[in-house]
């Protein structure tokens, strides 16, 4: 694949052409990603409403029907289903780990086999979190394993 940056003339807008033969899987997440490259999160702590960046996002967990997002020392509450993050933010680094998380991949340490096919991985801010092992595909997938 090519890249060409140009820099509009003067008076001329900001534009953005992508020249494939067919849209495949690969230019669809690329445009997804350009659509939403500028996505903010709005997280709920308290009386106050936080505008969170998804890079600054280690991970979401799902608990008790309630979705937060978990920052380097703080969590959110965050009022969208997993689901809805896992399609909003597939672009990115973020990748299903079980029925109740979704991690950022950019945010792992280092990852360890435990019992049972799962592992277990320690995120860059010290936190441990178990990956179920049909999860394990796709990270290995994402990761490039």
């Amino acid at each position: 694949m090519k890249i060409t940056i140009e820099a509009p003339k003067a008076g001329e807008e900001e534009e953005i052409v992508i020249r494939c033969k067919s849209l495949d899987d690969e230019i669809m997440n690329l445009i997804q990603a350009l659509r939403k490259g500028r996505d903010v999160l709005a997280g709920y702590a308290e009386d106050r409403i936080v505008k969170l960046e998804p890079k600054d996002i280690f991970y979401f967990e799902s608990v008790d029907n309630r979705v937060y997002a978990y920052t380097g020392q703080e969590v959110y509450e965050v009022r969208k289903k997993l689901y809805e993050i896992e399609e909003a933010y597939s672009y990115m680094d973020f990748l299903r780990i079980s029925k109740s998380a979704i991690v950022n991949v950019a945010k792992i340490a280092y990852l360890k086999p435990i019992f049972n096919g799962r592992f277990e991985t320690t995120l860059k801010n010290g936190e441990k979190i178990i990956i179920s092992r049909q999860y394990i595909i796709n990270l290995k997938r994402k990761l490039g394993i």
